[in-house]
C-alpha cells in the first residue's frame, strides 16, 4: 500500500529527481523507526552460490543504489542481496540531464546514466558504515576519461578499495553509456583484463585472509560467437561467476512509444527474452560450470523461473522493481517456493 501511493506521487515527477528523493528518503529512515513502512520478513530460500550462502536469490541490480547509500533500507524490504555501484576510482557526473526515461507503457526505462557516481572512496565509507549483514555485490567500472586500452587500471584501483568490504565484485565492461566501454567484452582486452583481475585477487586473498569471488557482467547485445568466447575467456581466467545482462542497445517494442527512442540503455519487460536467451546460450556454453546471475525484465515470478530453468542460479531486479516495488521480491520468492 505504502509503496503504491509514493509511486503515484514519484511518477509525477523527472525519473531522476523521483530517483534521487527515494535514495535519500531510504538513507534517513534506514535503521529507524520509519523502515516499519517498507519493511517485510519473507521465508528463506537458501542458496549457495560463488561460494556465498545467500538468504534468498533474489537481489538487487545494481544501478539504483550507485552509491551505497541506502544498502540497510534494501536488507529491510527483504531482498537476499544488494549490489551497488557502478563506481569509479575518481567522482564523475555523468552524462548531461535528462538521462533517464520511463517508458510506462512498456514497464521499461531508458538510462544514459553514464556511471555518475561519488568515486570509490566514498563508497567504501558506505560499506564501513552499514549496520546490517546483508550480502554486498559492489559493481566497478572505469572514468570515462580513461583510454579504454588503460582501463583495467581503473578496475584493478577500485577492486583493491572495495575488496575488505565487498561480498563479492561485478566487473561491468557492459554499459551501452561509456564510449567504447564494451569492446572490453571481446579478444586480448577481455583476457587481459580478466587475468589481470584474478592476479590481484590471488594478492588480496593473501593479504585479507578472504576470498571476494569476481563475476563479470555482459551485454544482451550479443551473437552466439560472442557468447562463446566470453564463456571461453571466463573458464579460462577461472572466473568465479557471470551476470547476464545489462541493458539493451534495442528499441524494440518501444520505439513507437514516447520517449521509445531516447539514446542510451533499455531496461524492464522489453529486454526479459532477450536477457533470458542470452542465459540459455551462456548455460550451454558453460556447462554448468560458472553459476549465472540472471537479469533484465523481470516483472513476476514467473520470469524469475524462466531465468533460473534457463540457468541462472540467483536473480536481480532493477525496473520490474521500481514498477511493482518489495511484492515483487515476494512474488518470486513465493514463485520459487512453489516449485
Amino acid at each position: 500500500m505504502f509503496y503504491n501511493i509514493a509511486k503515484k506521487f514519484m511518477f509525477n515527477m523527472d525519473a531522476e529527481q523521483a530517483h534521487d528523493l527515494a535514495i535519500s528518503s531510504l538513507k534517513k529512515t534506514a535503521n529507524t523507526p520509519f523502515s516499519c513502512l517498507y519493511s517485510h520478513n519473507f521465508a528463506k530460500v537458501p542458496v549457495n552460490v560463488m561460494g556465498i550462502d545467500f538468504p534468498n536469490p533474489v537481489g538487487l541490480a545494481a544501478g539504483l543504489d550507485k552509491n551505497g547509500e541506502a544498502i540497510d533500507a534494501f536488507h529491510s524490504m527483504g531482498f537476499g542481496f544488494v549490489e551497488v555501484g557502478t563506481v569509479t576510482p575518481r567522482p564523475q557526473p555523468g552524462n548531461e540531464k535528462p538521462r533517464l526515461f520511463r517508458i510506462e507503457k512498456a514497464e521499461a526505462i531508458i538510462n544514459r546514466m553514464g556511471f555518475n557516481n561519488h568515486g570509490v572512496d566514498y563508497l567504501v565509507k558506505n560499506l564501513q558504515a552499514k549496520k546490517s549483514d546483508i550480502i554486498v555485490g559492489v559493481n566497478i567500472g572505469k572514468n570515462k576519461d580513461t583510454p579504454v586500452e588503460n582501463g583495467k587500471d581503473d578496475y584493478l584501483i577500485c577492486m583493491e578499495k572495495v575488496y575488505p568490504y565487498a561480498s563479492y565484485i561485478t566487473v561491468n565492461i557492459s554499459s551501452p553509456n561509456t564510449p567504447d566501454l564494451r569492446s572490453l567484452q571481446f579478444g586480448d582486452l577481455l583476457d587481459d583484463l580478466l587475468s589481470s583481475l584474478k592476479t590481484k585477487q590471488k594478492d588480496l586473498n593473501e593479504k585479507y585472509n578472504k576470498y571476494v569471488p569476481l563475476a563479470l557482467k555482459i551485454a544482451p547485445d550479443l551473437n552466439d560467437d560472442e557468447v562463446k568466447q566470453i564463456a571461453n575467456s571466463l573458464l579460462k581466467n577461472n572466473f568465479d561467476g557471470v551476470i547476464a545482462t545489462n541493458t539493451t542497445l534495442s528499441r524494440e517494442g518501444v520505439s513507437h512509444l514516447p520517449n521509445g527512442n531516447e539514446a542510451g540503455g533499455l531496461s524492464g519487460r522489453p529486454v526479459t527474452q532477450a536477457s533470458t536467451v542470452i542465459i540459455q546460450k551462456l548455460s550451454e556454453a558453460l556447462d554448468g560450470t560458472l553459476p549465472i546471475i540472471g537479469v533484465g525484465g523481470i516483472s513476476s515470478g514467473s520470469d524469475a523461473k524462466d531465468k533460473m530453468n534457463a540457468g541462472a542460479s540467483l536473480v536481480q531486479i532493477y525496473t520490474g522493481f521500481i514498477y511493482k516495488g518489495p511484492d515483487l521480491i515476494k512474488d518470486i520468492l513465493n514463485d520459487l517456493i512453489k516449485k
